[in-house]
């Protein structure tokens, strides 16, 4: 495993990533999940370096966010996990252990009691520092129905990026 490098270090490649899916990991006490995201955001608030992560109310990552107060993101850049992100994208942790389901090996992060996904190379663990429900009536109009018509808005979680490394 390489030293710990800037969070910055590998922005073009998560940023390139991150649309076509990066795994978003919690855990609380016994609870474990990860979903895939598609959507997020890396930078500087506050004088720390942040992701923003979007997660809905009705997700099963939500409960445990609110708890667990912090979360990996794990950023696949070479490998092909195409079909676990596809499912993690689509099943539900309420129902599928879905490190079983798609042969994922959740290991312990470096800073944060939240593991990490094995198979990915990028790996970011942050603590939440801020966290904010989207306010509807400040969305423009056709975000709203594009991602929003059935009124499941999203929290936005600062993390701060305590721990940013490239396993190869």
């Amino acid at each position: 495993m390489k030293e710990d490098v800037k969070y910055n270090d590998y922005l073009k490649d998560a940023l390139e990533q991150l649309p076509k899916g990066a795994f978003l990991t919690v855990k609380d006490e016994d609870r474990l999940n990860t979903m895939t995201i598609g959507w997020g955001a890396i930078g500087i608030t506050w004088q720390k370096p942040v992701f923003m992560i979007m997660v809905r109310h009705s997700r099963h990552t939500y409960n445990i966010l609110e708890n667990s107060k912090e979360f990996t993101v794990s950023i696949p850049i070479k490998k092909d996990l195409k079909k676990a992100l596809a499912f993690c994208g689509t099943k539900s942790g309420r129902e599928y252990d879905k490190f079983k389901e798609c042969n994922l090996t959740a290991e312990p992060g470096k800073v944060v009691n939240t593991p990490i996904v094995g198979e990915c190379e990028l790996h970011y663990e942050c603590k939440v520092i801020y966290q904010q429900t989207m306010e509807p009536a400040l969305l423009e109009p056709k975000i709203k129905k594009l991602a929003y018509a059935k009124g499941d808005y999203h929290v936005m979680y600062y993390g701060e990026i305590v721990a940013c490394y490239l396993k190869e």
